[in-house]
């Protein structure tokens, strides 16, 4: 058991923020929701899933939605809808103990990112609960059906969700979590691409094994790795690369992105000009929500379900969708997927062919590994 001082905190959330791969919602939110806490006196406390007493329910809150903004249209018409002046988790968190007559010892994290982790923090310190250093995707993910929760086969209703409207939206007998994608993502797509849900409120005995431990740990770790790294002027890349098992694809200048919000997500493209010994190529990131494609000079590169992170090497942090810069000096580093997004379900869920890449999955860490040693 673990409590979190403000510090760990800001680590977690930059190191979740590299593991997010451009997703995970933003750090400037996710700080505002840590901070709203500790305003109310709240601690953070962590402790490992095995610590969990038999018989406690864990639950799984999360934002979804698009990173892009809506069109001036649309504001317009969300416009004419009232405001609430409660937070849509706390609405959908009370309306899911009233509906299930249950307590929550913790929350467990959807997926690692610079808000999606915040706020399931939140939600635990604002219930007095704890945070369980494990999570269902160790990465961040477009879709709820990318986790394994979805390969372990765990039912993701009911699911409760609430948005900035005060409207709340309760969703139970869902047949599975590709059918629980589309009906949240369109409760998103009507609630400013936004909204508070929570899922998989389930007895610990059902999550243990079924999510991936210790990714709240690894985070803490990136997270100080790159501060300690930028504090002493040395290359944050190398240094999370090294840290995280993985290498440093390539460094340049961005030359040019474009985003747009489609169906629920955002998709995109980053084009990054070469620099040092990647002078004269170019390498583009393709991207829905996160980075899911890399490609140099036009051949695939690197796929999901493996990390592309992307780092601003002038402010020495991770960059998220949609904000990027022309001009700026970043790098790109590829970290390893978790061992299950590499197993015969989790590629099929969330492997080269989600990305629309018709080619085999293959690590690009062991890939580049191999490279070297043969040279």
């Amino acid at each position: 058991m673990k409590v979190l001082t403000r510090l760990d905190i800001s680590d977690i959330l930059h190191g979740c923020a590299v593991l997010g791969t451009g997703g995970g919602g933003e750090l400037s939110e996710g700080f505002g929701y840590i901070e709203a806490a500790f305003a109310e006196g709240k601690t953070f406390t962590m402790v490992d899933l095995n610590e969990v007493p038999a018989g406690e329910k864990l639950c799984t809150p999360y934002m979804l939605g698009a990173l892009t903004p809506i069109s001036s249209e649309e504001e317009r018409e969300y416009a004419q809808l009232p405001r609430v002046n409660t937070i849509p988790m706390l609405v959908a968190y009370e309306r899911l103990k009233a509906l299930t007559e249950d307590d929550y010892y913790g929350t467990i994290c959807c997926e690692l990112g610079g808000s999606n982790t915040a706020i399931s923090f939140y939600l635990a310190a604002m219930t007095d609960g704890y945070i369980i250093d494990a999570d269902p995707a160790g990465r961040a993910v477009p879709e709820i059906t990318h986790s394994t929760y979805y390969f372990n086969g765990l039912p993701a209703a009911p699911i409760v969700t609430a948005n900035e409207f005060g409207e709340c939206f309760i969703c139970e007998n869902v047949a599975d979590d590709q059918r629980a994608e589309r009906v949240v993502r369109a409760l998103a797509m009507v609630s400013r691409n936004d909204i508070a849900a929570i899922d998989h409120a389930l007895p610990v005995e059902r999550l243990r094994g079924a999510v991936i431990p210790g990714t709240i740990s690894k985070a803490l770790t990136i997270g100080q790795t790159m501060r300690r790294a930028a504090k002493t002027q040395d290359d944050i890349a190398n240094a999370i690369a090294e840290c995280a098992s993985g290498f440093v694809a390539f460094r340049g200048n961005v030359k040019k992105f474009h985003f747009e919000t489609k169906d629920g997500f955002t998709l995109g493209v980053i084009h990054i000009q070469g620099q040092g010994e990647y002078k004269g190529t170019i390498y583009s990131i393709e991207v829905k929500n996160e980075n899911m494609v890399a490609r140099l000079n036009g051949v695939v590169d690197v796929t999901i379900p493996d990390l592309i992170c992307i780092l601003d090497l002038d402010k020495n942090i991770p960059v998220t969708n949609p904000h990027h810069r022309v001009g700026a000096n970043v790098a790109v580093v590829i970290l390893p997927a978790p061992k299950e997004f590499t197993t015969e379900k989790g590629l099929a869920a969330f492997g080269p062919a989600y990305a629309g890449i018709e080619q085999a999955y293959e690590c690009a860490v062991t890939k580049q590994f191999a490279k070297r040693k043969s040279a």
